[in-house]
């Protein structure tokens, strides 16, 4: 009698986002899709950037199919300038480790999105320099980590900080109004990976207690902006950022309070443009796809 022979289900498609940068040259374009066709690859969605005063090539390309990562990458290789980057990462969901203090605003809409879809990322856990946030996180089944800084100085309230996020190996740190400056040596840890929410437009009101400033300044519109933490106070590569309008009538309190709204919307924005791998960090701006 024949033998029975086994049948496997075909294997599924993976989906992956590649991005590269390098030296402006012709062809680019039709070089890099050449290669993805080469070995089989439906490219799911494509969007480039030329900056003209540098010479410097960008491009994401969604891909789908089945790949061997080395070889795509090597046979990439040869049809690109020297001196090139490229990145294959996975589209699927991201970890993140949220950092706040007291605030519930921001933390509240990211739990939220996160719970029911809005924002597709694994929010690994919550820690917080104050224990005021517990009771919201836990609500949504969410580890929550209290590490105090009260007694400890900087460096050894990060080191606590560190120890407590690295377990949880997030692919990004969220700044959500926590209130504390963090050292270079901390921001080295996550390179281009965390992400603060500044309750004003940068580069405007830079520091603490911007509405302030800027009732002090008699401002007619205030803003909140997204942007990675380097290692200059609020300076780092802008993600996102926006305003609504304020008048004379407003307090620095009032400012304060119209301003929540549009810090969390700008926060939740930004985080999702990371996690779909659509900004690239370029010196210390960013171009977003």
């Amino acid at each position: 009698m024949p033998t029975a022979r086994a049948c496997h289900p075909p294997r599924a498609l993976a989906r992956k986002i590649l991005m590269t940068d390098c030296a402006d040259a012709q062809g680019l374009i039709a070089n890099i899709t050449g290669i993805c066709f080469k070995h089989k690859l439906n490219i799911i969605k494509n969007s480039e950037f030329v900056d003209n005063a540098q010479g410097r090539f960008f491009m994401r390309t969604e891909l789908e199919g089945h790949f061997d990562r080395e070889s795509l990458l090597q046979d990439l290789r040869t049809v690109l300038p020297s001196q090139n980057h490229m990145s294959l990462v996975d589209a699927g969901k991201k970890r993140i480790v949220i950092l706040v203090t007291k605030e519930a605003h921001c933390l509240g809409d990211l739990l939220m999105k996160a719970y029911y879809g809005g924002l597709s990322v694994e929010i690994a856990a919550v820690v917080g320099n104050h224990d005021a946030l517990r009771g919201l996180t836990e609500k949504f089944a969410i580890p929550f980590h209290f590490v105090s800084h009260e007694g400890l100085d900087r460096a050894q309230h990060e080191h606590a900080l560190l120890e407590v996020i690295g377990h949880y190996q997030p692919d990004y740190v969220v700044l959500a109004k926590y209130m504390r400056v963090l050292r270079p040596e901390f921001v080295a840890q996550y390179p281009n990976r965390i992400i603060n929410i500044h309750h004003s437009f940068l580069p405007a009101f830079i520091g603490a207690a911007p509405y302030r400033q800027a009732w002090e300044r008699g401002v007619k519109i205030i803003g909140a902006t997204a942007h990675f933490v380097n290692n200059c106070l609020d300076e780092g590569p802008i993600i996102k950022q926006d305003v609504i309008p304020v008048d004379h009538s407003y307090s620095a309190l009032d400012m304060a309070r119209a301003g929540r709204d549009v810090e969390k919307s700008v926060l939740s924005k930004a985080l999702q443009l990371v996690l779909n791998n659509q900004v690239v960090v370029y010196g210390n701006k960013t171009i977003v796809f």
